[in-house]
């Protein structure tokens, strides 16, 4: 199958978040698979031009329709570890890409729906001609909009769209100059309800929802948020949108690249490690230590990695912290804060705990520390609010360090108690879960993991062991992609 994914970003060369992760880590996957993978991407000012080898013009001269007119765009070509992408150029006063950050300006709508109509422009100039155009979020929901409305009648017909979403707090909204600066001129047609109307705002676009309406399968990055997509808040106001389309929708779990995530190669590590020589993790956590100026002793240690913000829990991260602390843990926390308040709070903490031995953190985003840390911890928190899939648990789990997890999301499709999980036999379980977003239910948890830890380590380490045996790889989401793309083709 001939595969183009058009993205607002694919790490490492463009990576805000996860997004990033998934379009890099599926394009090998397919690739690797026998499938040819084209990515078309913006080309953003502040983008990791040292991560892209070979860049050279593929196409000098192309012409964007615009309101009415044409902006003048070059395409160049690269392959960012390997794989081959595309960056749209567009050479206009308007400097959609050139701001020195990927999102965040008050114009991202116009931004990104000139990127999905260049995107497209270049597909129908160029003659390619994909099976199957994989978008991705509200940045590149307009792509299937315009490819049913304008495209196919311009001999791109046999086009089918997958639609990866993979946050629902941010959907697109825009009003109706986007319309007429795209050419979906017909305002009365594309503001009714079953179309691009936001189902909240009569005067107003909805980028998602239009991904949702127009393509020809849509999904979420677990089935767990999937379901909560539908039937609870975590649509953010698209569920009945989700319902009317749900023979289309579904979810399939993200995968961690196990050439970077990975005990037995890591290169970030000082020891290599397996469930066969599972003591050489010892090792890293005492060079941990040693790095993190932390006391040498026999104690758990219990980190978290991450951004701090309201998504991913922070207040309990806060908790979790004091109280591994009172049951005579260590903790370690690498943690970017996204607002300024947190940043504020976490920095008072941090100086408030600078002098004490068993406590550790780094705020900010630091590669290597985060690899040493899976490496040497014994458990990790995940307390998020919402989790379309997360990754931080998988990666935990592969490094043999125990989960903690709020049974939200991805993180109840990858993580299973091992006191209370009944789907799952003993053997099977790998960590630990709590729903409430309380301090009460991170306490019955991380109380639980702790407790086992000091009175039964063995069974710790076997449980710890039962979570490396897990494969959260692209090997599993590759399948389940390529058969969502051989269902849509034929049909």
């Amino acid at each position: 199958m001939y595969i183009v994914h058009i993205a607002s970003e694919c790490a490492p060369v463009i990576k805000a978040g996860g997004l990033g992760d998934v379009v890099y880590g599926l394009s090998r996957e397919l690739e690797i698979r026998g499938h040819c993978v084209e990515i078309i991407l913006p080309m953003y000012d502040c983008m990791r031009y040292d991560q892209i080898w070979g860049l050279h013009e593929a196409y000098r001269d192309l012409w964007v329709p615009w309101y009415g007119s044409t902006i003048h765009c070059t395409v160049f070509c690269g392959w960012v570890h390997g794989r081959l992408c595309f960056f749209i150029q567009p050479h206009s006063g308007d400097n959609f890409f050139n701001r020195g950050h990927y999102y965040g300006a008050l114009d991202d709508h116009m931004r990104f729906a000139f990127f999905s109509k260049a995107a497209l422009e270049f597909l129908l100039v160029s003659n390619k001609r994909p099976d199957i155009i994989h978008c991705h979020d509200w940045q590149t929901g307009l792509v299937p909009v315009m490819l049913f409305e304008i495209y196919k009648w311009h001999g791109m017909w046999n086009q089918r769209v997958c639609y990866t979403i993979h946050n629902f707090k941010h959907q697109g909204i825009a009003g109706v100059d986007v319309l007429w600066a795209t050419g979906l001129n017909n305002e009365p047609y594309y503001f009714s309800y079953d179309r691009l109307r936001d189902n909240f705002n009569d005067t107003a676009i909805n980028f998602m929802k239009g991904g949702i309406v127009y393509s020809n399968f849509v999904n979420t990055v677990s089935p767990h948020h999937a379901w909560e997509a539908r039937y609870s808040e975590v649509g953010c106001g698209l569920g009945h949108t989700l319902e009317i389309h749900h023979h289309k929708f579904g979810g399939i779990l993200n995968g961690i690249d196990y050439n970077i995530w990975n005990p037995e190669l890591d290169n970030y590590i000082p020891y290599h490690y397996s469930v066969d020589n599972f003591e050489e993790k010892a090792k890293n956590k005492k060079a941990l230590r040693e790095r993190l100026l932390l006391r040498d002793a026999d104690k758990p240690l219990v980190c978290y990695i991450g951004r701090l913000d309201d998504q991913k829990g922070v207040h309990l991260v806060h908790h979790s912290i004091y109280y591994s602390l009172n049951r005579g843990a260590q903790f370690v926390l690498l943690g970017s804060p996204t607002e300024s308040a947190i940043g504020s709070w976490f920095w008072h903490e941090k100086c408030h705990l600078n002098d004490n031995p068993d406590c550790h953190l780094e705020l900010g985003f630091n590669e290597e520390l985060a690899h040493l840390i899976y490496a040497g911890a014994d458990i990790i928190v995940v307390p998020s609010n919402y989790e379309p899939c997360g990754l931080t648990q998988m990666i935990g789990l592969k490094y043999g360090t125990i989960p903690i997890v709020r049974g939200v999301g991805g993180l109840l499709n990858t993580v299973f108690d091992y006191d209370y999980d009944e789907l799952h036999l003993p053997e099977e379980r790998n960590g630990y879960v709590f729903f409430q977003p309380d301090n009460h239910a991170l306490e019955s948890a991380l109380g639980r993991a702790l407790e086992l830890w000091y009175t039964s380590p063995k069974e710790f380490r076997q449980l710890a062991m039962q979570g490396m045996a897990y494969d959260y790889s692209w090997n599993h989401p590759g399948e389940k992609y390529l058969g969502v793309y051989e269902h849509i083709r034929h049909k």
